[in-house]
């Protein structure tokens, strides 16, 4: 009877909580005794599982119950906090594909698992997703590795570099999906390949050439001859900016068959203008690849790109000058000059990024909810795609607002004591400076389009 007792006690405490949090609930009972095969499992395998794998990334496994019950504490902890697992986004103010968050329930459920002695129950837990070894995804038609390994001085500073990762297929093709994987991911901050196709008969060697320099701006006529870049004839080939980018926490997008893919050559290389790593005190070395995924032809719809804010097509307003000791807030804003689909957005800060909201105001003056984070954290940072195409009709105007913390109560503030921090342009960007920007992948209208799903299911694999 007390254990009832404590149970429907701690549902209704759990309840008022939740709602304090603003996050949408329902009233719930938990079972008498929780156990790792019939609660914790499902929860696990779900949300943690995607990270907490052999080669997941996450710096331990969550896969069978010895894995997850000697952490039982420590993991009912950090999912009460919502410090785990990472989904910025406010889930009440947008949905997005792939959603990792737990419910109240859930959270509920983790906590009285730990309360009850952490039980494995009997019979067999449920099996867990079958994952490929090094990917997200599945298995690749087609993994392209670094051609050299790159050494990461130790010298406590961000290194940029230009690398050149080059292919021959039997064929010329389309890409589906691009998925970089970093090979040292304490160290690769970010990395924004382009996608060069070479004409079969003038490129006799795409290997030839350095295939990493190092701490340039990666436009400059002098790295392109050490990379060998260009046709033997000194005419360059075509390059298809932006086919795959990588920040922290961010999965590329996969949409439904005919949507978006790339045309590749059967010569053709991955360029990389900018590749960052991050600050470290000891040498280190990284040999990062790509993963691809080939199409069954050639996109019906082709997708389109929109960058808002720091180096796009919209100001920041104020300028990103962020003085120490000062909280501050910049917007930016974009009218939308024919009717869209939007697909994907990236919001993107650096460290004293605080929260960040997006929204459009149609010209009726409908507002229609595109993301909010309340909860800035420079480490997680997604292309969030809609569960289904969304609408933005021409003369909306899309808005973006960033806030800003420079003081010592931001625990990410790289500076004691705090300095100023600033959004520089035309040059590489350090973890310390400062970006403002929304990225929108798009396509143009069409009739229908709210419809269409961009849940994943198995496209993938429909080869």
């Amino acid at each position: 009877m007390f254990d009832r007792m404590r149970s429907i006690l701690g549902s209704i405490l759990i309840l008022f909580v939740a709602g304090c949090s603003g996050v949408q609930t329902h009233q719930f009972d938990l079972p008498e005794q929780v156990t790792f095969n019939e609660h914790i499992a499902p929860i696990i395998h779900q949300n943690c599982m995607p990270c907490h794998r052999k080669d997941g990334g996450a710096p331990f496994e969550m896969v069978k119950y010895k894995d997850v019950a000697k952490r039982a504490k420590m993991i009912a902890e950090v999912t009460s906090d919502r410090y785990m697992p990472p989904w910025p986004a406010d889930p009440n103010y947008r949905s997005f594909v792939g959603e990792r968050f737990l419910t109240e329930e859930q959270i509920a459920l983790l906590e009285k698992w730990v309360e009850d002695g952490r039980l494995e129950g009997s019979g067999n837990p449920p099996e867990p997703p079958n994952y490929a070894e090094g990917s997200m995804f599945g298995e690749p038609d087609l993994v392209v590795p670094f051609q050299d390994t790159v050494f990461i001085e130790g010298n406590n500073l961000d290194r940029f570099m230009v690398v050149k990762v080059p292919f021959e297929l039997p064929k010329d093709t389309f890409i589906r999906l691009i998925e970089f994987v970093p090979g040292n991911r304490e160290l690769v901050h970010h990395m924004n390949g382009h996608l060069i196709n070479y004409d079969f008969d003038k490129k006799q060697d795409v290997f030839e050439g350095q295939h990493v320099v190092t701490d340039v701006d990666g436009s400059t006529i002098e790295t392109y001859q050490q990379l060998s870049i260009a046709h033997d004839d000194g005419s360059f080939p075509t390059l298809t900016p932006s086919v795959s980018n990588y920040l922290p926490g961010v999965l590329p997008a996969m949409y439904p068959e005919g949507i978006g893919s790339y045309k590749v050559n059967r010569k053709a290389a991955f360029l990389i203008k900018n590749m960052h790593y991050g600050p470290t005190p000891k040498d280190a070395y990284d040999r990062s690849y790509f993963n691809i995924f080939f199409a069954k032809g050639a996109p019906q719809r082709p997708i389109k790109e929109w960058l808002l804010g720091t180096l796009g097509i919209s100001e920041v307003e104020p300028a990103l000058v962020v003085p120490p000791d000062s909280i501050m807030k910049v917007q930016t804003e974009f009218t939308v000059p024919f009717d869209v689909s939007l697909l994907t957005i990236n919001p993107h800060m650096h460290l004293i990024g605080r929260d960040f909201k997006a929204w459009a105001t149609t010209p009726e003056g409908e507002e229609i909810p595109l993301i909010s984070i309340p909860k800035w954290d420079f480490r997680w940072q997604y292309f969030y795609t809609f569960k289904q195409m969304l609408k933005i009709p021409k003369g909306s105007v899309i808005h973006a607002e960033g806030l800003y913390d420079n003081t010592l109560d931001n625990p990410n503030n790289p500076f004691d004591p705090p300095k100023t921090v600033v959004e520089p342009v035309n040059r590489d960007m350090k973890t310390t400076d400062e970006m403002f920007q929304f990225i929108i992948t798009y396509l143009p209208y069409q009739a229908g389009d709210e419809h269409i799903s961009l849940e994943p299911d198995a496209r993938l694999f429909e080869h």
